[in-house]
């Protein structure tokens, strides 16, 4: 039997279609629910769904009478405050492109993509580096529009361009990922494959506002449901976490497994009465943070594992948990393949995790590159790059990356890019990045480099801090004589990686 899941039917997206509209397609009759609360110690910001819907068209409104029009692309520079879902869904209403970036992202690297997207304007909070060009709307301005009568909403085929989002490409280059109206719609997938999500949920997320994690699993998802969505407020860390999911009654917490750990360091008894489970996405959640979760809190956590191209498509749930640390199972409706050379391979046989084509949360591909789109495609599937192996009941365990790809908390970063800010550093005459191992379930970006004599660490941090995003910036710099490299002349990363655990094992 081959590594390939069922082919089960799910409805088609209906036409005409628009994204914004169908997330808040409750507030018409959930108008004075609570649609979000931004959680602190001393109380709660709160919106109620017909109040989120009015900010939502207004913004919509006021977008159009810049005279932006439909399809015109929209760079959104903006914090971690509620601004940046309602300006994202705003755009989305009216038709508009809008590209989410990471706030930690520097002037150089937002000037580059300023450079590929000829964005039509940007949405800026002048906390958030960004370039001096023209076309800035600043977060006062987007505040105001929120009063506005409301737009009616951009309705069309639900395959045209909706959103971009930027991945961490292997040229060392990001990747301007397109989606389509349609990837919301595939997300209903996860309801009952990832969260068990009901209308009467409390969803809190610890993520910021501005991570397209957090978009997604912590408000797009619970305001389609009619559920509530629970933020932490900004500056809030881990270890008060379990207080402020107390004192807003969460069901459900999703974060990224550093979080966990973060938490878990901190508490070792943790009680929230209201508390289902945990959800978990971002990077493979190490098999001990997991236990260590289920004794302190008596929850278990359920991991999903996907990627930028098609958000996430494989996962454990509570009706169908996944079983000795896999990733879990490939969503109903997903059509899911483990493939080598000659296509799908058996049960038991390692091969590269693909989706197939007709996936409705996949991409429309990469911005301006077809031929990097075309390269991700063999027969129909789209590789993921990732390695796994399928067993006879469907469930898939992660072997790694057939690249040398890295993951810093929940960021995919080609370490191209890296090597390729810091080789440009006075003094270094070559540069090789990768991701070590410190210890148990910890890992951290390491740059390997050459040069006349050591250099100073904090120079080569201050370096790295001013160019590049904070989770991109190596944690690790070590002076070697020379760097491994192959009989091509390739640059053996994994050698890298190799010499230092074993050195410091």
């Amino acid at each position: 039997m081959l590594s390939l899941s069922p082919s089960d039917g799910f409805a088609p997206c209906p036409a005409p279609f628009n994204m914004a509209a169908h997330v808040l397609a409750k507030a018409a009759t959930l108008g004075d629910k609570i649609a979000l609360s931004v959680i602190a110690p001393d109380g709660a910001e709160t919106w109620t769904y017909a109040a989120l819907e009015a900010a939502v068209r207004g913004t919509a409104t006021g977008l159009l009478a810049l005279g932006l029009v439909p399809g015109d692309i929209v760079l959104m520079r903006l914090g971690n405050t509620v601004d940046f879902p309602l300006a994202y869904l705003g755009a989305l209403g009216a038709g508009l492109v809008p590209v989410p970036t990471a706030a930690a992202l520097t002037e150089p690297e937002v000037s580059a993509i300023v450079e590929t997207l000829q964005p039509k304007a940007i949405l800026n909070d002048p906390a958030v580096a960004c370039p001096d060009v023209a076309g800035v709307v600043t977060v006062d301005a987007l505040r105001a529009m929120r009063s506005l009568p409301p737009a009616d909403w951009h309705m069309g085929d639900p395959e045209r361009l909706g959103y971009i989002i930027y991945t961490s490409g292997t040229s060392g280059k990001p990747s301007a990922v397109m989606h389509a109206h349609r990837a919301i719609w595939a997300r209903q997938m996860m309801f009952d494959g990832w969260y068990d999500l009901h209308e009467d949920d409390r969803v809190m997320h610890a993520g910021a506002f501005n991570w397209t994690y957090t978009l997604g699993t912590g408000l797009m998802d619970p305001w389609t449901m009619g559920a509530t969505a629970l933020i932490p407020a900004a500056g809030t860390a881990a270890a008060d976490l379990p207080a402020l999911m107390r004192q807003a009654g969460a069901s459900i917490f999703a974060a990224a497994p550093g979080v966990y750990r973060q938490i878990l360091k901190q508490h070792d008894t943790i009680d929230i009465p209201g508390l289902r489970h945990g959800l978990s996405a971002g990077e493979k959640l190490p098999q001990a943070v997991r236990s260590a979760w289920q004794t302190a809190s008596g929850t278990p956590i359920f991991e999903a594992y996907g990627m930028s191209e098609c958000s996430t498509f494989l996962s454990g749930s509570p009706a169908r948990p996944a079983s000795g640390g896999s990733l879990g199972y490939p969503q109903a409706g997903r059509r899911v393949a483990l493939i080598g050379p000659d296509g799908p391979v058996p049960y038991g046989t390692e091969g590269t995790i693909a989706v197939y084509k007709t996936d409705p949360g996949l991409m429309l591909g990469y911005l301006g590159a077809p031929e990097q789109t075309a390269e991700k495609f063999q027969d129909g599937w789209f590789m993921t790059g990732d390695q796994g192996v399928m067993a006879e009941d469907g469930q898939i365990t992660y072997l790694g990356r057939n690249d040398d790809m890295m993951n810093a908390g929940g960021f995919r970063v080609s370490p191209i890019e890296v090597e390729q800010k810091l080789v440009s550093y006075p003094g270094i005459t070559a540069v090789g990045v990768t991701q070590v191992t410190v210890r148990a379930d910890v890992s951290v970006i390491a740059a390997f480099y050459t040069a006349d004599a050591p250099l100073d660490e904090a120079a080569l941090a201050l370096y790295a801090q001013e160019n590049l995003a904070r989770y991109k910036q190596p944690r690790l710099y070590v002076h070697l004589p020379e760097l491994p490299m192959g009989a091509n002349g390739k640059l053996l990363r994994r050698a890298l990686r190799a010499g230092y655990e074993a050195q410091n094992d």
